[in-house]
């Protein structure tokens, strides 16, 4: 494995701690609220955070709203069976 492919990949994982994601116990936790905050905005929600629309694109806006804690999303029992915790 090379230097640069090891520092992306613990990228995520170094950053990912409860204070810097709330909520958030992997990245692909994260791409699915990100992913379904974005739809929402694509749909007309207005956005949690002051940003400009021209300047930003609803997928920034949305990944930044769920780092600072305010997207809500619940974990279904389903998902925990999946997951294994």
């Amino acid at each position: 494995m090379t230097k640069s492919h090891k520092a992306g990949s613990n990228g995520f994982n170094a950053a990912a701690d409860e204070q810097q994601w709330p909520g958030i116990d992997s990245r692909y936790r994260l791409i699915v609220v990100a992913a379904l905050r974005n739809k929402q905005l694509l749909h007309g929600a207005h956005p949690r955070i002051d940003a400009d629309p021209l300047r930003r694109r609803n997928v920034s806006i949305a990944l930044e709203e769920v780092k600072r804690g305010l997207v809500p999303f619940t974990i279904t029992e389903q998902e925990q069976k999946k997951s294994g915790t």
